[in-house]
This record gives C-alpha cells, structure tokens and sequence, in this order.
C-alpha cells in the first residue's frame, strides 16, 4: 500500500487524479490522501475504496485508507 495525495478534488474516483506522496492536510472536510496499492505510480482504486471513500466523505470523517483535509 503506498499513501496518495488528491491533486484533482472534481475527479477524487480517477486514479490520474493522485501522486505519490503525503501532503499536510488543511481544508475543508475533502478527501486529502487515500492508501491504495500502487500500480505505476497511480493509485488502484478498488469497489471497496471507493464505497470507503463515500463514507468518509458523508459522515465528514477520516477511515482506515482515506484521510480527509480537516
């Protein structure tokens, strides 16, 4: 698992949204950095990221793989 970082807030289910790397994250309740397996640099994001990724997202809180900007 390698630690990604959102760089395209409008596309956050597109790995080509993400780079490698682990960012300070300020915001506003938007995803900041997802773990996923790393396949050539981008993120693979499974069924199940992404349905984790929707429940970070709903109750504003960060889970196991997704870190939302606080």
């Amino acid at each position: 698992m390698a630690t990604f970082q959102l760089n395209n807030p409008n596309a956050p289910g597109n790995p080509a949204s993400y780079s490698l790397g682990t960012p300070s994250c300020s915001g506003n309740n938007q995803i900041c950095t997802i773990e996923a397996p790393n396949s050539g640099g981008v993120p693979t994001i499974s069924s199940a990221l992404k349905d984790e990724m929707l429940q970070a997202l709903n109750t504003r809180t960060s889970t196991t793989n997704v870190k939302l900007k606080a």
